[in-house]
């Protein structure tokens, strides 16, 4: 069989043996002269490494599950072409599992004097700031037989901002509050609502909002319309302790509280409420305030995403305390918090008179629908074990939430993927009735 190309000149060179003297040894031992050479002149053709200027551009940041590609430019000052295999190493979570060999590793040919773009294309799986690692590059001379290896430090940082899934719930919960706005035909009246207008009565209208005067004034029964008040105070408060770090399905809770409270945020500064977020365990690890209606959603989201949980219990008193400094005036106040008797009997609920009396106050739990599906087992003796476990486990958290609504407290408890909505539909009764 013919040979071409680089193995047919390493065949010609090694059939030329050639013998020297190594003094570690007794003896001659046989070295390939002209392969030697060829190795020595194919090193010194390779192009240097460290004399290359490399530079990143691209995406700095992108949604959990989406992708970002970030760009890395290659310049070869050198008067050598450069052929080389260069590795763009990030953190493991930078991508998904098994997938990094073929997305960090690049094989570039820069001719002398002139630059070439290679792209990475991230898709992390955790959120925070992801940031790029050493780029080691070996570069190979025109036979491949020898190379120079090196790495170079080249900065970047892509934040890994939280996913937002509730997002596909907005535009049904604007709905309704177009509804609750006055910019439909559906007008309600709540106690501390702001007059809109006056219309005939059709029968099903609440009595109370018969306008007397102006029916004496025509033949037809008026009653007046309300719209909700506007420019109401909303704190968000997320309990980063070490409740939230419990996995419920692939992520902690934290995550699902967070993907409420961005819908809700969303929400209501499309009503014309000022939100703002406090995450607080022991000390406060994030605070948002007096974010404008455009500028709040994208702070939040940008707030989020180094927000971790802490494996430390929270200090309820301390939460309350700064919920109170940073809501001085009546403010609906959401707490997105376990339902786990302990933390909330022990450490809540002495402290909860505090907020109730000069705030509204909305507690919002994470469930896990694992609970839900062992409550239904049945079958074996183990099914009906965990059955009877389960329906434990959630008479506990009935125990709470009773306790807390004792308090005059509202209580939203639901799984990940329902928490969001029921939040939302939760702050829209509240403004329906007038109590924002």
């Amino acid at each position: 069989m013919a040979l071409t190309g680089r193995a047919a000149l390493l065949a010609a060179l090694g059939s030329l043996p050639v013998g020297i003297w190594d003094p570690s040894w007794t003896g001659v031992v046989a070295v390939n002269g002209p392969l030697a050479v060829a190795c020595a002149c194919d090193f010194a053709l390779a192009a240097p490494v460290r004399r290359l200027r490399l530079t990143r551009s691209g995406d700095t940041s992108t949604r959990l599950g989406d992708t970002a590609d970030v760009t890395l430019t290659v310049t070869n000052p050198s008067n050598r072409p450069l052929r080389a295999h260069l590795r763009d190493a990030w953190p493991p979570s930078s991508w998904q599992r098994g997938t990094e060999t073929a997305v960090s590793r690049h094989r570039v040919t820069v001719p002398a004097g002139e630059r070439r773009r290679v792209t990475t294309r991230l898709r992390p799986t955790r959120r925070g700031d992801r940031q790029a690692d050493r780029v080691t590059i070996r570069s190979s001379g025109p036979l491949g037989l020898f190379t120079r290896q090196g790495t170079h430090r080249v900065p970047w940082t892509v934040r890994v901002l939280p996913p937002f899934t509730s997002r596909k719930h907005l535009p049904s919960k604007l709905s309704r509050l177009r509804e609750l706005d006055g910019r439909t035909s559906v007008l309600t009246r709540g106690e501390g609502t702001e007059f809109d207008s006056l219309r005939e009565y059709v029968p099903g209208d609440d009595t109370r909002s018969i306008d007397w005067r102006a029916t004496a004034r025509q033949s037809a029964v008026a009653v007046r319309t309300w719209r909700p008040e506007r420019d109401r105070h909303i704190l968000l408060v997320l309990d980063t302790g070490r409740t939230s770090a419990g996995r419920v399905g692939d992520a902690p809770r934290l995550d699902a509280s967070m993907d409420a409270a961005l819908l809700l945020a969303a929400l209501a500064s499309r009503a014309g409420d000022r939100v703002d977020l406090l995450a607080y365990d022991r000390r406060v690890r994030a605070l948002v305030q007096g974010r404008t209606a455009g500028d709040v959603l994208p702070s939040l989201v940008n707030t989020m995403a180094t927000l971790e949980p802490e494996l430390v219990e929270t200090d309820a008193r301390g939460l309350t305390a700064t919920a109170l400094r940073s809501a001085p005036r009546r403010s609906l106040i959401v707490l997105l918090t376990t339902l786990d008797a302990a933390p909330i009997e022990e450490g809540l609920l002495p402290v909860l008179p505090q907020l109730t009396q000069r705030h509204t106050v909305l507690v919002a739990s994470v469930a896990d629908p694992h609970i839900s599906r062992m409550a239904k087992a049945r079958g074996s003796t183990d099914a009906v074990y965990e059955a009877a476990a389960a329906a434990q486990a959630q008479a506990e958290r009935d125990r709470t939430a009773e306790q807390l609504r004792r308090h005059g407290v509202s209580v939203v408890d639901a799984t990940p993927d329902e928490l969001a909505p029921a939040l939302a539909d939760a702050y829209l009764e509240l403004k329906a009735a007038g109590r924002l």
